[in-house]
């Protein structure tokens, strides 16, 4: 299988680097400057065009009986938010929806047991032939439900003929996102007799143009390589009446927006469109405004930027020089784990490919995942992550969307993403599912920029928030201090002397190892006493982190000051309840020693 290259990644994209990716050898393609130059816009005449039905939608009698009161209940308890006319009531039941038999005997097997919110809202809305804007978090299913509603449609038009183009479209932002809505659309479309395809950039064109060709009623694509065989007249979009824009967001933001108008140039005007996105930026609002027509908006889960609420949060606030030791101390505690499948993001491919020599070098079971890996390579590592047979994963961004590996317990940051979308989108990668997982990230005073976005979603989520990430958003509102900034052993949360957090013998915790307790500013809480924090930890000494090493009450234990905490002695200094997931009350795995606060400070 021929190799993957940036330039292959950047003719996908566009034009040359993404607006996050860098670089600059995509390129133009062709004679032509851009991708789709040779694209002329259609000029459609909708009475000329043969006539389509979109509209399905048979209610079930349970839910005909499901009053209005009963409805909104439901849409609140799932977190629903419907805006929009002539919106469905929503489907509790898989039988409920009205699919054909074999699709639901596919479901059947699965185990599935009821329709995800995002399901039993949006199979009505879809089934029904309305446009519509889905806005939910990773994880939530929402494959099916774009898909099921799709074989449908495909069900009730006429046959394909020699010649003909695919009926339904996906447009997916990474080859990976392309390949897994591929082998759901193959599995549940082969009940129903329909075929299927995955075209995208860095694999041969080949296999992919006879599967045109022959035909397909389903065709999953990136946006380049879909440019590419339209231009070349290998397939066209003339029977395409159900478009899907999976992620749309990640599309924006890769640089696809003139690709994707490019293509929807292409499909007739009076088709259904139904678009994807886990966040909702004015870039995704102005491209649903353009593209959809009364179209039906579905939320799923809080309105702002939100993060899966089973996911446990952690940020570590640290300088760049720091990390690596913390990270392998933070491999240690994972791989001592039963359930230690790992995620590790980094912002560029020398560091991902720098990261992982070192993790292997030193005994680590890692391998390295990014844009530069060959397509095959890529699969490779994929699967033997999946299997368990190298259960630490180095990952770009080009993996952060679309790897859907159902047992990923840990995510890292290594590297603070560009953004609290990518952020979320990275942490999404745990949790999938109903599942628990951890989410550990490194954030140094170089992301300060983004400061504020990460405590609104810390804050959102419930999360316990380290004191020094809010003191970066103090400083971050003109308070910086003297010289140095958080390098200077003399800020708010070191003692100004030797042990404080920026010696070379720094605690994982919050401060220096011997002035833990004695600055109130470390502590949770207002209430001040002769410097001592009523919320905080009193003045106990706080024991270093030494693996294998039993620690005393005396040297992580909790004052018992009023309102502090008193804790049993912990294995390697750290208290093994300190967290617990905030959806199911069950205590997280031991990583950190973080103190947990009582309530935000304020």
């Amino acid at each position: 299988m021929p190799g993957f290259n940036d330039r292959d990644r950047g003719r996908d994209r566009g034009f040359g680097g993404g607006p996050r990716f860098g670089g600059n050898r995509g390129g133009p393609g062709g004679k032509y400057g851009n991708p789709g130059e040779r694209l002329m816009k259609k000029k459609w005449n909708l009475d000329e065009l043969p006539k389509f039905e979109k509209n399905f939608y048979q209610e079930h009698p349970d839910g005909a009986r499901r009053s209005l009161q009963e409805c909104e209940q439901y849409r609140r308890s799932k977190e629903i938010t419907v805006r929009g006319h002539n919106c469905p009531k929503p489907v509790l039941q898989f039988h409920e929806a009205n699919f054909p038999v074999n699709l639901l005997e596919v479901l059947k097997r699965q185990n599935f047991t009821e329709p995800t919110p995002i399901q039993g809202q949006g199979w009505p809305v879809a089934l029904s032939g309305l446009d519509m804007v889905g806005v939910a978090m990773t994880g939530s299913g929402k494959t099916l439900s774009y898909l099921l509603p799709g074989i449908v449609h495909i069900n009730h038009q006429p046959f394909l003929q020699r010649g003909d183009g695919p009926i339904l479209l996906v447009l997916a932002p990474t080859r990976e996102l392309a390949q897994q809505v591929q082998q759901v659309a193959a599995e549940y479309g082969r009940a129903c007799r329909l075929k299927s395809t995955c075209i995208y950039g860095g694999a041969p064109k080949g296999p992919q143009i006879r599967d045109l060709e022959r035909g397909v009623e389903i065709c999953i694509a990136t946006p380049g390589r879909l440019i590419d065989f339209l231009e070349a007249g290998k397939t066209n979009l003339n029977r395409c009446t159900y478009l899907v824009l999976d992620e749309a967001d990640r599309m924006l933001d890769m640089g696809f927006e003139p690709q994707i108008r490019k293509i929807v140039d292409q499909i007739r005007p009076d088709r259904q469109t139904l678009m994807w996105s886990a966040t909702w930026p004015k870039e995704v609002r102005q491209l649903a405004e353009d593209f959809l027509k009364d179209y039906v908006h579905i939320n799923i889960g809080a309105l702002e930027l939100s993060a899966n609420h089973n996911i446990l949060q952690i940020v570590d606030v640290c300088n760049d020089g720091e990390k690596d030791d913390k990270l392998v101390r933070l491999m240690e505690e994972i791989m001592s784990e039963k359930e230690n499948k790992t995620i590790v993001f980094v912002e560029t491919k020398r560091r991902c490919d720098d990261l992982t020599r070192k993790l292997r070098r030193d005994g680590w079971p890692a391998m390295g995942i990014h844009g530069d890996k060959s397509q095959q390579e890529r699969d490779w590592v994929l699967n033997e992550f999946k299997h368990g047979k190298s259960p630490i994963l180095i990952a770009t961004d080009v993996a952060s969307r679309g790897l859907d590996v159902e047992d990923v317990k840990f995510v890292i940051n290594y590297d603070y993403p560009n953004s609290s979308e990518d952020y979320i989108h990275r942490i999404g990668r745990t949790a999938r599912s109903s599942k628990t997982g951890t989410a550990y990230t490194f954030f140094t005073p170089n992301n300060v920029k983004q400061v504020n976005d990460l405590v609104a979603v810390l804050r959102e989520a419930n999360q316990a928030i380290n004191p020094k990430l809010l003191q970066l958003v103090e400083d971050r509102g003109g308070r910086f201090r003297g010289r140095g900034g958080m390098n200077d052993r003399r800020d708010r949360f070191s003692s100004g002397k030797r042990g404080g957090w920026d010696r070379e013998n720094y605690d994982r915790g919050f401060g220096g190892k011997r002035d833990f307790g004695n600055k109130s500013q470390n502590g949770f809480g207002q209430g001040y006493n002769n410097g001592n924090a009523y919320n905080g930890y009193g003045n106990a000494l706080q024991g270093g982190y030494r693996p294998g090493m039993q620690a005393s009450a005396y040297q992580n234990g909790y004052s018992n000051q009023p309102n502090g905490y008193s804790a049993p002695p912990m294995q390697n200094g750290m208290n093994q309840q300190a967290y617990t997931y905030p959806n199911t009350n069950t205590a997280a795995p031991s990583l950190l020693g973080y103190p947990v606060a009582t309530a935000y400070p304020q």
